[in-house]
């Protein structure tokens, strides 16, 4: 079992390990010398120093996993690898491409001989001990191949991986997962936001957490984050009120839109997200001095 991974970030590295303690043999290439430097010493594990040696250490028909960020990255990657690959090559894409992205490359790519497998990965940071979940779009045959590799990720062979569909089905079906991971959140958040207010009951925040972890119909690896964060500091010292948004609950938004089918929670969870980054500044500046000019109420200045 041979396999080629491209991006050695926190995912591409820990999936390279995992793929190596497996069983398998890792060639892999990332263009930072400090992400190769990182797995030199790992068993099972190569690194080359461009994509093209990596092309070269591959025998047979070569099977290659992306683990880069979404758009150009992976476009860019993609055109390099071309002239490169031969037919009957496999490549997966593990990153958070858009599911429409990812058709266009399977069709682009089958038109040359090469198969393509849109791979939807959740599992984070935690993945190379507990496992990777895998949501797999592209052929029957380009399955075949990467089945192997992908019981070897995922938390059990034969668990924790599905083929969800043709083309770009993988990529949709994550998706979606990260929009239901948003709304999970904003609900965790508010409600312990909610706790936190009122001081008059002086709730242990950190404890009742931890407490909901046992049997209660919330428990969820979200909500073990939460007791661990907040057992550690419940004030959330230094911590700045902004939360970053990925592409994948934007798209999901849209899909909501395109297709009909109200996703209000997911919708609204990355509102709260446009939120905290600031944009809602200049709405609620304005909001502030229509108040101000219907009752003169007082303007708070910055």
């Amino acid at each position: 079992m041979e396999i080629g991974i491209i991006g050695l970030g926190r995912m591409g590295a820990g999936m390279a390990r995992r793929l190596a303690r497996g069983g398998a043999h890792v060639v892999c290439y990332d263009q930072s010398d400090a992400a190769r430097e990182a797995l030199a010493a790992e068993p099972g594990v190569a690194c080359a120093e461009n994509l093209a040696a990596l092309c070269a250490r591959l025998q047979g028909e070569r099977v290659i996993l992306l683990m880069l960020p979404a758009g150009a990255t992976v476009e860019d990657t993609i055109r390099e690898l071309l002239p490169m690959m031969s037919a009957g090559d496999t490549l997966i894409d593990g990153g958070n491409s858009y599911y429409r992205d990812s058709k266009r490359r399977a069709l682009a790519l089958s038109q040359q001989g090469l198969r393509y497998i849109d791979a939807g990965v959740s599992g984070g940071v935690h993945g190379l001990d507990h496992g990777y979940c895998l949501m797999l779009g592209g052929t029957p045959k380009s399955i075949e191949i990467f089945e192997p590799y992908a019981r070897i990720l995922a938390p059990g062979p034969e668990r924790g991986w599905l083929h969800c569909g043709p083309a770009g089905a993988g990529h949709y079906a994550k998706m979606i997962h990260n929009g239901i991971e948003y709304g999970m959140m904003q609900a965790l958040a508010e409600g312990f936001a909610l706790l936190d207010a009122r001081q008059d009951f002086g709730f242990d925040v950190g404890r009742l957490a931890e407490t909901w972890r046992h049997g209660s119909v919330i428990r969820s690896w979200l909500l073990d984050l939460c007791a661990e964060v907040l057992q550690r500091d419940d004030a959330l010292t230094g911590v700045a009120p902004v939360v970053a948004d990925s592409g994948e609950g934007r798209w999901a938004a849209l899909e909501s839109i395109e297709l009909g089918v109200p996703a209000p929670v997911i919708t609204m969870a990355l509102m709260g997200r446009f939120s905290s980054q600031g944009r809602s500044d200049y709405a609620r500046k304005l909001l502030a001095m229509m108040r101000a000019g219907f009752g003169g109420h007082a303007v708070t200045k910055a």
